[in-house]
């Protein structure tokens, strides 16, 4: 079982920006697909971005693409997102997931090709 704590989501003002982080609690070469997802109130679970393990391919929601910027450390097992460029519709309880599903290139946007999901960290912005 992969645990998974995310940290780095706040408050801040609309242009700011965050740096959020993952770090999983073992071994992680059984899941080695990472990505980050984000849910506000009212809405489904949205993909933001995806990293292919060994970092080299990116994969962006359009929402946030130019803004957002995915990278792993696959030596301290911890995933990141930088955000720049913060709008208040960014406003959303964002988690990171870590899957195995051997389709996952297909759609690593999805949250099904995810297993194992973190507890969320809450990002508020604010006009």
């Amino acid at each position: 079982q992969v645990q998974l704590v995310e940290s780095g989501g706040g408050s801040v003002q609309a242009g700011g920006s965050l740096r959020l982080s993952c770090a999983a609690s073992e071994n992680t070469n059984s899941v080695p697909y990472w990505g980050w997802f984000r849910q506000s109130p009212g809405k489904e679970r949205e993909g933001v971005a995806a990293i292919w393990p060994d970092g080299g391919t990116t994969y962006y929601a359009d929402s946030v693409k130019g803004r957002v910027t995915i990278s792993r450390d696959n030596a301290k097992k911890i995933l990141y997102l930088q955000m720049m460029s913060l709008k208040p519709e960014d406003t959303a309880m964002y988690f990171c997931a870590a899957g195995r599903s051997g389709i996952w290139w297909r759609a690593p946007l999805e949250a099904d090709k995810y297993n194992f999901w973190g507890q969320g960290t809450q990002v508020t912005v604010s006009s």
